[in-house]
């Protein structure tokens, strides 16, 4: 079994910074990409950011500039800086990642259980 754990969100001001972490445990052959995406209410779930396992970054033109996605490999950790926060961040955030379980498994994706983060003053 694999999990994925967050951690970091919170109620910031505008303006404010958060660190989300998400970790992946379990039983992990290897993690190929990674990401974080975010659900208003009403709204759909949407792409944030992703990282591969060599370090290619992709962004949504909302958060370009302002957020940055990182991973640690040996710790099968992504991470997403979050810097000058709007109100139209607030969200619940969600951490993806593509994981396969042994050398001859198929990969599958695998999502955390969310983390709220509220942007307000």
């Amino acid at each position: 079994q694999v999990q994925l754990v967050e951690s970091g969100g919170g109620l910031v001001q505008p303006g404010g910074s958060l660190r989300l972490s998400c970790a992946a445990s379990g039983s992990i052959f290897s993690c190929d990409a990674m990401g974080w995406y975010r659900q208003a209410p009403g709204k759909q779930r949407e792409l944030v950011a992703t990282i591969t396992s060599s370090g290619r970054t992709n962004y949504a033109d909302s958060v370009k500039g302002r957020f940055t996605i990182s991973r640690d490999n040996a710790k099968n950790t992504v991470y997403l800086q979050m810097n000058s926060l709007k109100p139209e961040d607030t969200a619940v955030y969600y951490c993806n990642a593509e994981i396969r379980s042994a050398w001859y498994s198929s990969w599958y994706e695998y999502w955390g259980q969310g983390t709220q983060v509220t942007v307000s003053s």
